[in-house]
């Protein structure tokens, strides 16, 4: 079963243009849609963010799902002793090794080792900034094949990508039914029966040759 990939953050001013055209209620009702219709469906897959973790973390406290089996979280060594406390609720973190006293070097080698980790059968973008547009490129690079879905109505990098790359997708162009839009575009029955306590989707594919050159 293929998984799925989040990227996501809330656009800060200072970034970029990103925060002007971003919507933080509409990036957290996204995310919490998003957990909703996927966890205990399919395989979630995104890295650490001091944001939206703890999205994840609220959305998924309600539903009967071992989150062990269901939610994998990448984070890098460079930000040891950073790590928001809701990391604490996810058994399945997967830490990555850091480019000593390089930022942006460390979450290169995040975004491959994670992007490259899976097979995937879609990528949602929400919010997001530079590191969203980063990642939507490698995701498409890797996954050619798989959906990427960029939320525009949540702004920042997601809005860009739209204009960019799906400009006549009206479906996703406004939309803020965000539970019916994931529905439709990842053929996922949000009515469906979630996965029992006890059972995990398929096993990750070995790292991808991507994901460590």
């Amino acid at each position: 079963m293929n998984a799925i990939f989040l990227s996501a953050s809330v656009p800060v001013p200072g970034r970029g243009d990103y925060a002007k055209t971003a919507n933080p209620t509409l990036i957290q009702f996204a995310v919490s849609a998003l957990v909703r219709v996927v966890l205990g469906r399919r395989l979630l897959v995104w890295g650490g963010h001091p944001a939206i973790t703890p999205m994840v973390r609220a959305a998924a406290e309600d539903l009967n799902v071992t989150l062990g089996h269901w939610v994998r979280l990448y984070q890098s060594r460079f930000f040891d002793g950073l790590y928001p406390d809701d990391n604490a609720a996810f058994p399945d973190v997967v830490p990555v090794e850091a480019v000593p006293d390089d930022r942006d070097a460390s979450l290169e080698v995040l975004r491959r080792r994670m992007i490259g980790d899976h097979a995937f059968s879609a990528a949602v973008v929400i919010g997001g900034m530079d590191g969203a547009e980063r990642e939507a490129g490698l995701f498409a690079a890797m996954h050619p094949t798989a959906l990427l879905l960029p939320v525009a109505s949540t702004g920042g990098a997601a809005l860009k990508l739209h204009q960019r790359l799906t400009p006549d997708d009206a479906e996703t162009a406004f939309s803020v039914s965000y539970i019916e839009l994931f529905a439709n575009r990842l053929g996922i029955d949000p009515a469906g029966p979630r996965a029992p306590k006890d059972s995990s989707p398929a096993p990750s594919r070995p790292p991808s040759p991507f994901a460590l050159g």
